[in-house]
C-alpha cells in the first residue's frame, strides 16, 4: 500500500465502502484507530484545552483542505475523532488518509 499521509482524498461517489477485511488491513497502518459502528475512530489526548483546540482547529483546516470531515466530541484534554464516507455508506480509502494526517498533526501540537 502506499503511504497513506501523502495521498489526498477523491470523490468517491457510486464506490462501495471497504470490506471488514481491508478496514482491518488499512488499520494496521494508522496506530490506535480502531472500527467503531461503521466509522474508524481514535480518541487523542493533551496536557490542556489550549493543545486540544490547536489541533481540532489545524484538523479542521486540513480536512477542509481534504474535502473530508470528521465527526469530533472536544473536551478540555482530548479529542475524539471519527471518520466515515457518507456517500458510499461506510469506510473509505479518504477514512483512511484522514486519519494519517490527523496522526501526523500530534506532533506539532503536542
Amino acid at each position: 500500500m502506499t503511504n497513506l499521509l501523502h495521498q489526498k482524498c477523491r470523490a468517491l461517489e457510486g464506490a462501495h465502502p471497504m470490506t471488514e477485511a481491508v478496514v482491518r488491513d488499512h488499520l494496521a497502518q494508522v496506530s490506535g484507530w480502531h472500527m467503531s459502528n461503521g466509522a474508524i475512530e481514535k480518541t487523542f489526548a493533551f496536557k490542556n484545552y489550549y493543545e486540544t483546540i490547536a489541533f481540532v482547529n489545524a484538523l479542521a483546516w486540513i480536512c477542509n483542505t481534504e474535502d473530508h470531515h470528521p465527526e469530533l466530541a472536544v473536551s478540555y484534554s482530548r479529542c475524539v475523532v471519527r471518520f466515515n464516507t457518507h456517500s458510499v455508506g461506510g469506510i473509505s480509502i479518504n477514512d483512511f488518509i484522514c486519519a494519517a494526517k490527523a496522526d501526523a498533526l500530534v506532533a506539532f501540537v503536542a
